[in-house]
């Protein structure tokens, strides 16, 4: 083994003198020869690191991404806000709209009425106005406040008139929501007399879309009441029928409990 030894190491010297003894030029292509047997390797090295920068930039574009998306969805949600923001403007807008062609059309058409008595026997249902058939009442003509529909001439007299109230049971209205145009029929509401400012709204189909909030206007069908007077804004609903079709509950714009004057509708 030490023989071994001193014979590599005797090689080693021979060698490195041997190259010390080489010219100049000799050299510069030996050398030249050496480094190129290297280049494979430092070319392996140059790909992995480019590879490992790629990487890095590919982590950093997914972060850039994450963020942009999130950054996104805070937009989404602000943008649908806005929109759900401007639909009830749009909303209050119509309603506005709405109530000032009215009010034009009260002018020509309508006519003030105060109310003066309330039926004793049906206290909710039924109130007494000081215009009559000398005024130019008629039978069936509609009734309402600047809020919306509270029902029809029912019975007149010389100087005085019957109005039946929404919510008493001889009065049904042909009626649509608004939004969806599902047409039903607004008729009496809750057993209870004190709540009298409440009507149910039925016969709408089971696949009725009804959310609370939603308006309730009258639909013009029948011919009795013109197409377009508001009643109310919808509670809630629930299935009738054994489930064949829906209703749902009306709470009335007008306050039925506090009439003190009312427009009586020409036709």
């Amino acid at each position: 083994m030490l023989k071994r030894h001193y014979i590599v190491l005797a090689l080693i010297v021979l060698v490195v003198l041997v190259l010390l003894s080489l010219p100049s030029q000799t050299m510069v292509k030996f050398k030249l020869a050496i480094s190129s047997l290297f280049l494979p390797l430092f070319g392996l090295a140059g790909s992995t690191q480019q590879l490992a920068e790629k990487a890095g930039d590919s982590v950093l574009s997914r972060r850039d991404l994450i963020r942009q998306n999130e950054q996104l969805r805070r937009e989404n949600e602000q943008l649908k806000l806005r929109e759900s923001q401007s639909q009830e403007v749009w909303r209050e807008n119509g309603q506005l709209r709405q109530l000032v062609g009215w009010q034009r059309q009260a002018l020509l058409k309508c006519k003030l009425a105060r109310v003066v008595a309330r039926d004793p026997s049906n206290w909710w249902r039924t109130v007494q106005i000081n215009l009559g058939s000398r005024d130019g009442i008629r039978v069936n003509l509609p009734v309402r406040t600047m809020e919306g529909l509270i029902g029809r001439i029912s019975a007149v007299g010389a100087t005085r008139s019957q109005v039946l109230l929404l919510g008493n049971p001889d009065l049904k209205v042909a009626a649509v929501i608004q939004d969806t145009r599902e047409t039903g029929i607004v008729f009496s509401g809750s057993s209870n007399p004190l709540e009298n400012n409440m009507v149910d709204l039925g016969y709408l189909s089971r696949s009725s879309e009804i959310k609370p909030g939603q308006i309730v206007a009258t639909s013009g069908d029948g011919g009795l009441f013109p197409k377009g007077i508001p009643i109310g804004t919808i509670v809630d609903s629930q299935p009738a029928d054994q489930g064949l079709s829906m209703e749902a509950r009306v709470k009335l714009f007008a306050k039925m409990n506090s009439l003190e004057e009312v427009w009586v509708m020409g036709p």
